[in-house]
Formats: C-alpha cells, sequence, structure tokens
C-alpha cells in the first residue's frame, strides 16, 4: 500500500538583494519557467531575476538548491 503526503502549499519565494548576485541560474532550472529577468538591482549592483506566479511554484526547490549564493527561498506554508 502506498501511502501519498499532501503536497505542501508554496506561499511565496523569496530572493535576497543582500546575496544574489544575477546569475539566472534560477531562471534555467525552474521547470515552471516561474523567473524572468528583472530590472531591480541587488545591494551589489547586479540585476535581480524576477518571479512571475510564485502562486504555481510545484515546490520542487530546484531554484533553491542551485543558487550557489543561497539568495533564494522557496516559503511554505505552515501546519
Amino acid at each position: 500500500m502506498k501511502v501519498s503526503r499532501p503536497k505542501p502549499r508554496i506561499t511565496g519565494i523569496i530572493l535576497d538583494d543582500r546575496f544574489c548576485k544575477g546569475c539566472n541560474l534560477c531562471l534555467h532550472v525552474c521547470p515552471k519557467k516561474l523567473f524572468s529577468r528583472g530590472e531591480k538591482r541587488s545591494r551589489g549592483g547586479y540585476r535581480m531575476p524576477e518571479v512571475l506566479l510564485s502562486g504555481e511554484c510545484s515546490g520542487c526547490l530546484l531554484c533553491e538548491m542551485t543558487c550557489p549564493d543561497l539568495a533564494l527561498t522557496v516559503v511554505r506554508e505552515e501546519k
């Protein structure tokens, strides 16, 4: 018998402007294509990606795990 856990609901994606260096790796790894090249600049002066549709996030965490600067956090609903 296979027991499946309910998927956690994603409430947002946070990009920390203190750490983001604008590598845009999150754009390339996101299977849902939720990121785009943004105009906002990080504190270091780099162009940060923009989150388009955080409500469509599947919670795979590829973006969070790929970010070399730990600037990205996928926020899950707490139970």
